[in-house]
């Protein structure tokens, strides 16, 4: 099933004017399908999983480029030898958009391509679906409402066990067009080893793969908590500062992120302790061993996955934002907390907070009060997203809204 997808619009307005865009995000996300979209009589496409696309590419990368006016690139980190042809030709003939680039890694933290092709390259990224696009539903508009102060818009009420049923299939496609738990799971756990064997290799080496699966579901069980490298490393057997980066290779994939703590003193956020979220819960809820049947069941660890959920709700919406949006979460001295910090190019604050539970009381409010005293004049908006049907007023400027806000 084909589905519409945000970053359509993205990609167009980017090539009429920039002659590099990289589109990238996980594997399977739907990259290559929308980057077909792109493909014509005046742009080729070339995808380097062909072993002998990728054998002519790595064999004479200038040749490989000379050839082409105009092209579509996938799965560019498998050759990130074309990266300084491709500058080469970009530097004798400046036109817009001969080039569209997608990449199952972060293509602009790969040092290779980040230097080659500064100042000619624009970067997007593909999430898998957003529940707005499997639902089939317009934009969202949940950050602009909650930047200009306004309630966000829902739309019909979603019962606990939907939602359930939505945070444990996820977003990529091939998981939500399977019919049962059990085959969902087949795939995540297939595709996890995927990830593990072949992309993992593209882009680093590591001595210690054969660890990637077990560090994979002790991040799972993780999930939403702050970072603690040292009880990881002793749970995986490796040392702090490998778990440090083997934790920034899976932030490379697009498998889970690390997020600062807000702080009005921008330099006392670069020694606080981050918060790990999974960007998709499909892939969560599989490494947990949980399913739609299971948590329907037993709702104690769903809070977590919730949690996760929402972040990459918000990812997804952000990517597509016209204006940037950075993330963090809010812990302070008395241990009151907000689940998401969301700051934009202004400064301007807003707070939200995830709550699975039907029903808001005052009390839940406290750590978004206390980022509110705490953002002061740049504070826009706190919110609790729960699982109920209606917007409530908290009083001035806090708002309980229904779930189904994200995708509104």
């Amino acid at each position: 099933m084909l589905y519409a997808r945000f970053a359509e619009s993205r990609i167009r307005e980017s090539l009429r004017d920039t002659p590099v865009v990289a589109l990238s995000g996980p594997r399977q996300s739907g990259k290559t399908t929308l980057a077909r979209q792109f493909a014509s009589k005046t742009r080729r496409y070339l995808n380097l999983d062909d072993a002998g696309t990728l054998a002519a590419a790595r064999r004479d990368p200038v040749g490989f480029i000379n050839e082409i006016d105009r092209a579509v690139i996938d799965e560019i980190q498998r050759a990130p030898e074309l990266m300084l042809a491709i500058k080469q030709s970009v530097d004798q003939d400046r036109r817009a958009g001969r080039f569209l680039l997608t990449g199952s890694a972060n293509i602009l933290t790969l040092k290779n391509i980040r230097e080659s092709l500064a100042g000619r390259i624009e970067a997007l990224q593909l999430f898998p679906l957003s529940q707005a696009e499997l639902r089939r539903a317009p934009r969202p508009t949940f950050l602009t409402a909650l930047f200009a102060g306004r309630a966000p818009r829902s739309s019909t009420t979603v019962g606990i066990d939907q939602l359930i049923a939505a945070v444990a299939s996820g977003g990529y496609p091939e998981v939500v067009a399977r019919k049962t738990d059990k085959r969902r799971q087949d795939w995540c756990r297939a595709y996890l080893g995927a990830i593990v064997e072949r992309d993992i290799p593209d882009i680093a080496a590591l001595d210690k793969l054969s660890r990637f699966p077990q560090l994979l579901e002790v991040t799972a069980h993780l999930a939403g908590q702050l970072v603690n490298l040292s009880e990881i490393a002793r749970q995986v057997s490796l040392d702090y500062k490998t778990i440090d980066h083997y934790l920034s290779v899976l932030e490379q994939l697009y498998l889970v992120r690390r997020i600062a703590p807000w702080h009005r003193n921008e330099l006392k956020r670069l020694v606080k302790t981050p918060k790990l979220h999974f960007v998709d819960t499909g892939l969560l809820t599989a490494l947990r061993g949980q399913s739609a049947v299971r948590l329907m069941g037993d709702r104690a660890p769903f809070g977590a996955i919730l949690e996760s959920f929402v972040f990459g709700e918000l990812l997804k919406i952000a990517s597509c934002a016209s204006e940037r949006v950075t993330f963090f979460h809010y812990r302070d001295k008395d241990q009151l907390e907000v689940d998401f910090v969301l700051e934009n190019s202004l400064g301007e604050v807003v707070g939200i907070e995830v709550k699975a539970a039907a029903s808001v009381q005052t009390t839940d409010f406290r750590g978004l009060e206390r980022l509110r005293e705490a953002s002061g004049s740049h504070f826009r908006q706190g919110v609790i997203l729960y699982s109920g049907d209606n917007t409530l007023s908290f009083g001035s400027q806090l708002r309980a809204v229904p779930m189904s806000s994200l995708w509104a």
